[in-house]
């Protein structure tokens, strides 16, 4: 069982803890790092980029999704519902838990519900020999409807894909966390999204035996694809660099692209981790809530101060330092997690 405390996002947010903060803490010490691997090696600053606007316009959107195309620019508006079937009831955290396991999750209807999503992408996508890191939140669209994330759970390091189980509540229904789409949605915002590989996703455009044609793009503009070669055979990972990325030719870029791969593993590698191209951070949006928001007013109220009292106890860290806050509270910490809601 995972006893490492985490903490949730809805409580970070409402503790003014702010997006780029997160985005570096939570997938790595910092944004950016320079690329280990020589995966890519024919590729830097100066190659030519190829502009990716004629696949995008072929590939298999969801209708739902409205894209305009404007000059270098692509803007996708999905609505975050993916257009294949979803679990009836999942698997979600209790009050106060990020990383759920079966001895701290109960079983929910299905609460996906539509997002207001807006990402604009380059569609001639830049190569940088530095990577940024992929964060908790929206990193790529997918021609499904629905977002991808990266690899990882609430607290940075917990692998989804590594860590599905399935709960039966007293009523016999049985609910799964991840579903057997690589996906699960956000109890409190419905934010349905993708973990690894979306199998219900490439049996829309690919067959069994053939190569991975694009299921979605990354912010920084490049393409996704599923787990097959241009002659439909499994990627090694091991040919893939240190952002799931590799060059090499695939059906709609026969002369070679740089693209991300998503190879169905069960580990880090099931998704993107860091970006290879050049990317507007303002683009990259912060992982929804993953459970009810903490009531602030009402913790605050019982140790007879304000909510900004409370907060400014914790001095903008992350993640939160409850045992200095409550120090700074003239409390416990026991007391001030029991206020909160959090374990």
């Amino acid at each position: 069982m995972h006893h490492r405390h985490t903490y949730p996002y809805s409580l970070l947010a409402l503790f003014g803890i702010g997006a780029t903060l997160i985005l570096g803490a939570c997938s790595g010490d910092s944004e950016s790092m320079t690329s280990k691997t020589s995966t890519a090696s024919s590729l830097n600053e100066s190659s030519i980029p190829i502009d990716t606007t004629a696949a995008i316009k072929a590939a298999s959107w969801n209708p739902t999704i409205k894209i305009t195309y404007s000059g270098e620019i692509i803007n996708f508006q999905p609505d975050g519902i993916p257009n294949h079937e979803r679990d009836e009831y999942y698997a979600v955290p209790n009050a106060g838990v990020v990383v759920p396991d079966a001895n701290s999750a109960h079983v929910m209807k299905d609460p996906t519900k539509a997002q207001t999503y807006s990402f604009d992408i380059p569609s001639i996508p830049k190569y940088s020999s530095t990577v940024t890191k992929a964060n908790l939140g929206s990193i790529g669209v997918m021609i499904s409807g629905a977002v991808l994330y990266n690899p990882y759970e609430g607290d940075g390091s917990k692998v989804a894909m590594a860590s599905n189980f399935s709960i039966t509540d007293e009523n016999g229904i049985i609910a799964s966390f991840v579903d057997k789409c690589a996906g699960h949605p956000t109890p409190d915002m419905g934010a349905y999204h993708y973990h690894g590989l979306p199998s219900c996703v490439t049996s829309q455009v690919d067959k069994s035996k053939g190569p991975s044609h694009i299921i979605g793009v990354a912010l920084d503009g490049f393409p996704i694809y599923g787990a097959n070669d241009i002659n439909g055979k499994a990627v090694d990972v091991k040919n893939l660099d240190e952002c799931n990325g590799i060059n090499s030719p695939t059906p709609e870029f026969p002369d070679g692209v740089y693209h991300y791969v998503l190879p169905g593993t069960s580990d880090a590698t099931s998704s993107i981790r860091c970006f290879h191209g050049k990317v507007d951070t303002s683009q990259i949006l912060q992982m929804p809530n993953m459970g009810p928001m903490p009531n602030l007013a009402t913790a605050a109220k019982k140790f007879g101060i304000t909510e900004t009292q409370l907060k400014d106890a914790f001095n903008n860290t992350l993640p939160p330092d409850f045992s200095s806050a409550a120090k700074n509270l003239g409390i416990t910490e026991a007391e001030l997690r029991a206020a909160l809601g959090v374990k």
